[in-house]
């Protein structure tokens, strides 16, 4: 691992958890010191996340043969546990990702009141375990953060949720602790089958995908298969996959604003996250066996949740039902890169576009939630039959609604639009049939996004909004950054692909050595 300023990756882990720790020592009688505190201990992350950004040298060693800004000493030397951390061009993205909607988040949560004190502190504890999941080089360190960061999720969910919040945050925890018991049994089967350099056994997630490039699997033939599904199952639930996605409709139109950005901005990324840091490059062998069957699983994915987001008459449902839709695009086009046709410039595509489509999910359905939000608080209610007429009556926040659900439907100029047209590059040079029948999903994504345009905006204007407010400077605040950056990298993909392309190119020579 790389040495040089190995400190910035536990630095910007804990400086969340330090604030946290901050915050129990403010009374609670001053939320307002509350609400600053957080905002500003958010801030450092994000300045250092942006720095590592700039800092991080495209063209070097991507994982597992290298990692960038490494950090590995002994944490638990009897069990070959280490305090492992580093970066390449697959977790850099996702971590500024995190920094900047975490921010955003607080910035659009300052208007709580109930319990203001625990809301922010659950926040911040949920911010380092979501850093950690992207820093962690060792697997005890991986689970250890990928168990925090549910936690503050649960509460969040059960104490700020709507009317059925108790349901969804139990719903919510209970999928994703099957799904960890699952990931959990298949890392000890792999911990027990890779040697660490000095003899024994270890948790290095390096040292197990560096044994798969030259084993094909990181486990023995007979139990490859196994220990597959067990991390399948566990990452699958977090995307959410179908049929495992049930828990998120229920979770997203629950939580709280600022949490169903977080849940769909962050949350939802570790499992593709998961597939592409550890079942593509420790189980290669057998993710090629069964790339078809995700291919297949993540094409009803997309079809399934487009049209099932086409029949909600609740807004926020739609926009989660979105989430299924748009995240089969990811598994997609991580199945297609591990496809047996193809060139490596298809599956690299299939990949990089995999990886985009993260990102650009991350920043689209982050914004459309809190634009949901925004209504909801001036309207008390998401039926969409309530609404109608207000892109004259509330013109800014109808911009901001209509730029990011042509974002959202893949409007050319914007991210979504260069990460959908990379996966089906990729999947149309493996499976044309694949590739047209996911087109099914981009045209009923449009669909209902201009439908749902149609019903909140157009129309004679319902006199019950008569006098809604528009979006403020809070709002405005929080969701122009999105919209920039969503424009932005839709326009200069570059800026963002170079990071995606080392990535996927190391990733594609474990799969097809």
């Amino acid at each position: 691992m790389d040495p040089t300023n190995h400190w910035i990756l536990p630095l910007i882990t804990f400086l969340p958890l330090l604030g946290a720790a901050l915050i129990m020592f403010v009374p609670k009688e001053k939320p307002s010191v509350i609400k600053a505190l957080s905002i500003l201990v958010s801030l450092v992350p994000l300045v250092i996340s942006i720095w590592l950004w700039f800092a991080y040298k495209h063209g070097g060693a991507q994982f597992p043969n290298g990692v960038q800004f490494g950090i590995d000493v002994p944490w638990i030397p009897s069990l070959g546990v280490s305090f492992a951390m580093g970066v390449d061009g697959l977790s850099v993205p996702l971590i500024f990702l995190t920094a900047l909607l975490t921010t955003l988040s607080l910035v659009y949560s300052t208007f709580i009141e109930v319990r203001p004190k625990e809301y922010f502190w659950m926040f911040l504890l949920l911010e380092t375990g979501m850093f950690g999941v992207f820093t962690a080089m060792d697997f005890v360190l991986f689970f250890v953060f990928w168990e925090v960061s549910l936690v503050p999720m649960y509460f969040l969910i059960g104490i700020w949720g709507g009317p059925r919040r108790e349901y969804a945050a139990i719903k919510f925890f209970l999928y994703t602790m099957v799904g960890s018991m699952a990931m959990l049994l298949s890392i000890l089967a792999m911990y027990f089958h890779t040697t660490a350099a000095g003899g024994g056994h270890t948790f290095s997630m390096l040292a197990m995908a560096q044994q798969a490039m030259t084993n094909g699997d990181a486990v023995p033939l007979n139990i490859a298969a196994l220990v597959f599904w067990g991390l399948f199952l566990g990452f699958a639930v977090k995307v959410p996959m179908f049929p495992f996605h049930t828990w998120l409709p229920d979770a997203h139109v629950e939580a709280p604003t600022a949490g169903s950005v977080i849940l769909a901005g962050v949350l939802l990324k570790m499992g593709s996250y998961g597939f592409m840091r550890v079942l593509m490059p420790m189980m290669p062998g057998q993710f090629a066996r069964f790339w078809w069957v995700i291919a297949i699983v993540s094409l009803i994915a997309i079809i399934y949740g487009a049209f099932v987001a086409m029949a909600q008459k609740d807004l926020k449902k739609l926009i989660a039902y979105s989430s299924v839709n748009h995240m089969g695009y990811v598994t997609l086009g991580c199945a297609v890169a591990a496809s047996t046709v193809g060139t490596l410039a298809t599956r690299s595509a299939a990949l990089n576009g995999a990886q985009m489509q993260n990102f650009s999910h991350g920043l689209i359905t982050g914004a459309l939630f809190l634009l949901v939000g925004v209504v909801y608080e001036r309207a008390h209610t998401r039926d969409l039959s309530a609404f109608g007429g207000l892109w004259a009556k509330v013109p800014v926040y109808a911009g901001m609604l209509a730029f990011c659900s042509f974002g959202s439907l893949g409007l050319p100029g914007m991210t979504g639009f260069i990460a959908e047209l990379s996966v089906l590059t990729g999947t149309y040079a493996a499976a044309p049939i694949l590739a047209g029948l996911a087109l099914i999903g981009i045209v009923v994504t449009a669909a209902y996004m201009l439908w749902m345009l149609q019903r909140v905006l157009l129309g004679p204007l319902n006199p019950k909004w008569e006098k809604m407010p528009d979006a403020d400077a809070r709002e405005v605040i929080s969701i122009a950054p999105l919209m920039a950056l969503t424009l932005f990298f839709g326009i200069i993909p570059s800026a963002v692909m170079s990071f995606f392309g080392n990535a996927s190119e190391a990733i594609i020579r474990v799969l097809h050595p």
